[in-house]
């Protein structure tokens, strides 16, 4: 094809996109038509529009022009499990796809399609593959949840294998690294295994997913659900963004959900509509407790929960016999975990150990501002394994490490960021008497803080009883893991040891002392106020035995 011909066609391609568009009714013509659209003629003409378009992208590609960024701007997914990736490939000519970078920046934009038009319902999809082999093949599976096969399951099978192949691939380059990880936590619980799956229909692996209604990470827990099932979330940290802290919530919210019901498919079903619903369906159907009798009461949104949960388990297993290959996406075959109790900074890690930022984000996840808090029972960092080393060396260093320009309060200020140090005055303290029959989680829930919290400001090790009075903090509470708390650790909160000279306190510097850890030390003084006095810079370094003034309050 010569370059003048293919400009033509290209040309002629572009001028019927244009005449439909112009066609389309707009805001200021909307006046002549004399009834409103049918929902079956907007989609003939979508589907018009949609061949134009395609059309056009084919022509552009034989032409070699190429095609703008189509990223969606939309950072959320369908609850449903049933909306997958944006019909565009989200990865750049330049990324690759084996570097851990990569990997960041595909789950970061890991976003789903709005596949509305598509009722898998009543899709009626072909395939050349028999009914008898589908079968076959689920039964072979030896599944302990049953694996039904009718035409909805059909459906949803064929859209995963030979609709989205392109697509399924990442998940399967995913699943190579987080499926082992699933498996373990599930048989921790003594549950089946196949409930892995429930990560890929609810988030496609994508641990920074975020739903329409707010529903966040890998297991999209909702805020109070993941109170209620002890995850913890912060202005730091929130742990529904950790695959592996989520994952055992899910595991306990589906063991709970099958005690209800007693049948998998139910208690699957529950995870994403919620118990209530499904108890309403089941009235509604008489009582029945078989999923396809309750089906037609079930949200719509639910309805293809279960058919997508055997479609997504057939694909993973049987994606080789349907030509699909698992996109490779590298992750650390070995990385190994560290408990951290003071305040640590992604780039502090990053500028002393080397590794990139995205790495140790991507690892992370949960840790939403970069910062891990400090905190008395202590944060999890995961990191490679061949860091290990290098961070048991410097770990000081890196604790100290340009610790005033990554902690500076301005810096916090402009980042929506609040410190820990909050004045008495500021804290709100409510006592609640406890009530015969009341329990954590339902005075967490009604406080909205987390059980941890509760029971770490009222020394509770295990039980409550009625008559007991607990201390809730709605801004702040001494050493509150659910708070914003950048604050000094245990061993740092207890009363400094200074001296008094020519009306300053004095405080002597010792080995792993921070600027930002020795301020949190003394009420109402801030980092800059110690900076000032002493005529420090954000470059300046402290040394043990060095002597700091203090202006008392």
């Amino acid at each position: 094809m010569t370059i003048t011909s293919s400009i033509q066609r290209l040309t002629m391609v572009a001028s019927a996109v244009a005449i439909f568009m112009i066609s389309l009714p707009t805001n200021s013509n909307a006046q002549i038509f004399s009834k409103k659209p049918t929902k079956k003629e907007l989609q003939t003409e979508v589907t018009k529009l949609k061949r134009i378009i395609d059309s056009l992208k084919s022509e552009m590609e034989s032409f070699q022009i190429p095609l703008a960024d189509t990223n969606s701007t939309n950072d959320t997914i369908n609850p449903g499990g049933l909306n997958f990736f944006d019909s565009a490939d989200n990865l750049g000519p330049n990324v690759s796809t084996d570097s851990l970078l990569s990997l960041w920046y595909i789950q970061k934009n890991l976003n789903l399609m709005d596949n509305e038009g598509i009722d898998l319902d009543n899709a009626n999809f072909k395939s050349d593959i028999p009914d008898s082999v589908y079968i076959r093949r689920l039964k072979a599976m030896n599944s302990f949840i049953s694996l039904p096969y009718n035409e909805i399951v059909k459906n949803h099978i064929i859209f995963y294998t030979q609709k989205i192949p392109n697509k399924v691939d990442l998940i399967l380059g995913l699943s190579n690294y987080y499926m082992p990880i699933f498996e373990e936590i599930f048989d921790q619980y003594n549950m089946p295994k196949e409930l892995k799956i429930m990560a890929v229909i609810e988030s496609a692996l994508n641990p920074r997913a975020t739903s329409r209604v707010n529903a966040k990470g890998m297991w999209q827990f909702m805020y109070r659900t993941a109170l209620q099932y002890n995850l913890e979330i912060n202005s730091y940290v929130d742990q529904r963004l950790d695959p592996i802290v989520a994952g055992h919530a899910a595991a306990r919210y589906l063991k709970d959900s099958y005690t209800i019901f007693g049948d998998w498919a139910l208690a699957i079903a529950s995870y994403n509509c919620g118990a209530g619903n499904v108890n309403k369906a089941i009235r509604r159907a008489g009582g029945s407790r078989d999923f396809w009798k309750i089906y037609p009461y079930l949200p719509r949104e639910t309805r293809g929960y279960v058919p997508s949960f055997v479609a997504a388990l057939y694909t993973l297993n049987y994606y080789k016999e349907h030509g699909i290959t698992p996109r490779a996406v590298q992750m650390p075959a070995h990385v190994d975990t560290f408990k951290i109790h003071r305040p640590l900074h992604f780039g502090q890690i990053s500028e002393v150990l080397g590794i990139p930022k995205e790495e140790i984000s991507n690892l992370n996840p949960q840790y939403i501002n970069e910062i891990i808090p400090a905190s008395e029972k202590g944060y999890v960092l995961t990191i490679p394994y061949n860091y290990t080393s290098q961070f048991v060396e410097k770990e000081n260093e890196i604790y100290t490490y340009k610790d005033s320009i990554f902690f500076n309060p301005i810096i916090y200020k402009n980042s929506g960021y609040k410190s820990s140090s909050i004045a008495s005055s500021e804290r709100r303290v409510i006592e609640h008497k406890v009530r015969s029959g009341e329990t954590l989680n339902k005075i967490a829930l009604k406080y909205g803080v987390s059980v941890a919290d509760l029971k770490s400001w009222n020394h509770i090790k295990k039980y409550i009883k009625a008559g007991q009075r607990l201390k809730i903090y709605k801004s702040g509470g001494p050493d509150s893991s659910s708070r914003a708390n950048v604050a000094q650790a245990s061993e740092t909160s207890s009363k400094p040891k200074t001296s008094k000279s020519g009306g300053y306190i004095t405080y002597k510097i010792k080995s792993g002392d921070t600027l930002w850890e020795i301020s949190k030390k003394f009420e109402g003084v801030s980092l800059n106020d110690i900076m000032e006095l002493n005529g420090l810079t954000k470059r300046s370094k402290i040394v043990p035995g060095k002597v700091l003034k203090i202006k008392p309050v």
